[in-house]
């Protein structure tokens, strides 16, 4: 074996692994009533700092990184970095500006006020 191969051999031992982010898509759980849709997304492990909440022309958009740290060399490994990703198509009606978000426990909570004009009224009937 002349050094070139010797020298190859040596360094394909030395590659040094990169952690591979999975794409989840997280279990959420859609409520409405007369005020506003609520929204529960299940994203365990994920801190305030890594989550995106985006609504953009009727598109809402969540995401969320859980990064987890490491103390020495993985023997076995399941449980690793993720990517919750999930896109919903959400009403006109519903108003941005208000729009709220929570996390805890690893659910991500959001609040979708409806506008007034979407709002259910009661109409007064008037006598003659």
């Amino acid at each position: 074996m002349d050094k070139s191969q010797e020298i190859a051999k040596r360094d394909e031992k030395n590659i040094e692994k990169t952690r591979e982010v999975y794409e989840i898509i997280p279990a959420v759980d859609i409520y409405e009533n007369d005020d506003e849709i609520l929204l529960h997304a299940d994203m365990p492990g994920v801190v305030k700092e890594n989550v995106s909440v985006n609504i953009d022309n009727g598109t809402l958009s969540l995401s969320g990184i859980r990064k987890l740290k490491t103390d020495g060399a993985a023997s076995w490994e399941e449980f690793t970095d993720a990517e919750y990703t999930r896109r919903f198509s959400v009403p006109q009606t519903i108003d941005v500006e208000r729009v709220e978000a929570e996390l805890k426990d690893g659910v991500l909570r959001l609040h979708l006020p409806k506008s007034e004009s979407a709002r259910p009224r009661q109409i007064e009937i008037k006598t003659a």
